[in-house]
């Protein structure tokens, strides 16, 4: 089986200027994952678990360690020494992060969002409105919104959204952060259910729950951490 992701001694502190003081966040976290693998990250809220896939998707830069993904595109590359146009293209095409938090550019209806994700990937107009909306309707967005701007919509809604945007790519290594939380357990059906056709296409995952139910029948591994360490 090929690793599609492998995590070498990662470590992340943060430094707090005006307490003149360092936060160790995450220290020593080694781990691979496997093609079409889900691993799923669980433990107590502060742990690390966000900042672990937050450096994986080099929102945040590690401190120490090596991220070695497995590209399409580059081959073997360290996603923490990966220049920007590296890291843009990734994300873009290969690497999927579902956050519980919207992030939308400015005057974007919810359409046009999902739409965007695969149209910078290169997708035809029609072929990217037509699978846009077909995901939109999977998770229950009502067709009301499609058009309207997602900074009145509710929790739940802009994760639906979040899911939408991100899923729509069938990304080769998505990172999914809570992407439970806000949701009612009719549309968590339906995110475990396309975690599981995502999973049959090869895609590779790293998930943080809290929701340990959900994580039955999904997750082939199960990490937990505490104190910035994976036990």
């Amino acid at each position: 089986m090929m690793h599609i992701l492998e995590i070498k001694d990662l470590t992340k502190n943060f430094y707090l200027h005006e307490a003149n003081r360092e936060i160790k966040s995450c220290k020593n976290v080694s781990f691979t994952l496997d093609e079409g693998q889900f691993i799923g990250i669980v433990g107590l809220s502060g742990a690390g678990k966000s900042t672990i896939l937050k450096c994986i998707n080099r929102s945040y830069l590690a401190t120490s360690g090596e991220i070695i993904y497995n590209s399409q595109a580059f081959g073997k590359i360290d996603l923490t020494k990966a220049s920007e146009r590296e890291i843009l293209y990734l994300r873009k095409h290969e690497i999927g992060y579902v956050s519980q938090f919207l992030n939308v550019m400015p005057r974007t209806t919810a359409k046009e969002h999902v739409m965007n994700a695969l149209l910078e990937t290169g997708e035809a107009m029609s072929s990217a409105k037509k699978r846009a909306e077909e995901m939109l309707a999977y998770f229950k967005l009502p067709e009301e919104l499609w058009d309207i701007y997602p900074n009145t919509f509710s929790g739940g809604e802009r994760l639906r959204l979040n899911l939408a945007h991100t899923m729509v790519k069938t990304p080769r290594l998505m990172l999914l952060d809570e992407p439970t939380a806000s949701l009612d357990n009719k549309t968590k059906v339906l995110v475990k259910d396309m975690l599981i056709k995502l999973k049959d296409q090869k895609t590779s995952m790293i998930g943080i729950f809290h929701d340990l139910e959900f994580m039955d029948g999904v997750c082939d591994k199960v990490f937990n951490i505490t104190e910035g360490r994976i036990l």
